[in-house]
């Protein structure tokens, strides 16, 4: 049997003072709603029972305003979906469409706003308007074990008591953190202890934490050139001034940083896999960086992203991990290793700035979410993530090796290839005369969701594009490219 779903309440006041009649008064509030569209076509409204008991009065009144309602073609009546507002509306909410249209035009002028959020991109990039071929951050999620995950799901969910659904630990449960830790020392050499780590819901967050404890507006901070753009987003946001630093294949070129801002108050690097380059960074620069951080007094945030996935060696130990003057912050996330709407990452915060990081966190919000940090806790624990991990590392090589074969076999000037031996996505520089923002709008149109890698830098701009090879089979990918060939090449 379908079930209906059951009507929601609306805002009516009644005046029993008033001169219009109780009737008048609930036909002039759903008359109204409907056409200020606070109440849609299609919506169920409730039953004259239930909406008589709600105001507290007998139900002729509201059979009365009803009858009205559906007389004037404002309400319909469907068999076994009760009543609900008409789908075809009458011709007054064409009028009040217009005024509305008016309206807008009034307000086409200057609002205000704050200068920050003025400074930041605004509407839909085309790049992100698709899920499929060559789109980044997308994962094999049709490879992930959701029946596990499930039943690590529905034994939590069995297990929920009272003290479940209160507010948590602001840094986290500790059981989480704990496992997050071992994590950490293990496979990414990082040098933590539980209580450093702070859970955060993805490394967006983590990131708008640290500049809130570290920078302060007007802080010259070195990024990455190219980089992520969305810390650039993060820092403008937090009003500091940005270095751009070039980056060649060991990653930052720490004395070109040196030259153009020895006193940063920050660096945001992305040393085990750039983006998005993808150059690893090299040991000596490593050091350069640790050096430059102690000498000048500085602080250096790694996120430490795509670092499980590497295909021609072992995966890179942390930059955190050489760093024996609690310089570094360390930011990860679960968003690629597992999959994106679970917004699970974590910060390893230096000790002595714990309790700092701890009253900025709090004023932004009062801590994450308990539950699926528990899920996640038992699947990294029970050993699911290790081989999750182990076999997503043989998919994800096969579809890289299959984009760079097809890309050199199905191309008519193969595309210059960086970056391609970890992570989930390499980058393709395009020959001279060929804009990367032109050929992703004609992508787009092809249903190819191109992400262009000129956005990535602040300063003189390469052309190429940044390819995510994550969500598509090595089966697919010749086609995909065979597609990016009719967008490169229009007839």
């Amino acid at each position: 049997m379908k079930r209906v779903a059951s009507a929601i309440l609306p805002i009516i006041a009644l005046d029993r003072k008033a001169l219009a009649t109780l009737h008048r008064q609930i036909y002039d509030a759903y008359r109204t709603g409907i056409v200020d569209q606070r109440l849609r076509p299609g919506q169920r409204v409730p039953s004259t029972r239930m909406l008589a008991a709600e105001l507290g009065i007998s139900r002729m009144p509201v059979l009365h305003a009803y009858a009205q309602l559906l007389a004037e073609g404002y309400f319909e009546s469907r068999v076994g979906a009760g009543t609900l507002v008409c789908s075809s509306l009458p011709d007054q909410l064409s009028s009040r469409e217009a005024q509305g249209a008016r309206f807008a035009k009034v307000l086409s002028g200057p609002r205000p706003v704050s200068v920050r959020s003025s400074i930041l991109p605004r509407g839909e990039p085309v790049l992100r308007r698709g899920w499929g071929a060559f789109g980044v951050g997308q994962v094999s999620v049709d490879q992930f074990p959701f029946q596990i995950w499930s039943g690590l799901v529905t034994r939590h969910s069995r297990r929920m008591d009272a003290s479940s659904v209160h507010y948590g630990d602001q840094m986290g449960s500790r059981n989480f953190q704990e496992t997050i830790a071992t994590y950490l020392r293990t496979a990414r050499a990082v040098a933590c202890e539980a209580h450093q780590i702070m859970i955060v819901s993805g490394s967006q967050q983590a990131l708008e934490v640290s500049a809130r404890v570290l920078l302060d507006p007007g802080s010259r901070v070195w990024v990455e050139e190219p980089g992520y753009s969305l810390t650039r987003d993060v820092l403008a946001m937090a009003g500091c001034r940005l270095v751009p630093v070039p980056v060649d294949r060991e990653g930052l070129d720490v004395a070109a940083g040196i030259k153009l801002c020895r006193k940063a108050r920050a660096a945001f690097v992305t040393p085990s896999h750039q983006y998005p380059l993808g150059a690893t960074m090299s040991a000596s620069r490593r050091l350069q960086l640790l050096d430059w951080a102690q000498s000048s007094g500085s602080w250096i945030i790694e996120d430490d992203y795509d670092n499980e996935y590497r295909y021609d060696s072992l995966p890179i130990a942390s930059l955190q991990g050489l760093d024996s003057q609690a310089r570094v912050i360390y930011v990860g996330t679960f968003s690629k290793v597992l999959f994106p709407s679970l917004r699970l990452g974590y910060v390893v915060i230096p000790a002595d700035l714990i309790d700092r990081f701890y009253a900025v966190r709090r004023a932004m919000d009062l801590g994450p979410p308990s539950f699926f940090q528990a899920v996640a806790a038992d699947f990294i624990g029970e050993g699911h993530f290790a081989r999750h991990i182990r076999r997503m590392r043989i998919l994800y090589r096969e579809r890289r090796s299959a984009l760079v074969e097809s890309i050199r076999s199905e191309l008519d000037a193969p595309l210059e290839i960086l970056g391609a031996q970890a992570g989930m996505h390499l980058a393709a520089l395009l020959p001279p005369g060929i804009s990367d923002q032109e050929t992703t709008e004609r992508a787009a149109r092809l249903k190819l969701w191109l992400w262009p890698l000129s956005p990535s830098y602040l300063g003189k701009a390469r052309q190429g594009f940044i390819l995510g090879f994550g969500s598509t089979p090595a089966e697919e990918m010749p086609r995909a490219v065979r597609k990016l060939r009719s967008a490169l090449h229009p007839s």
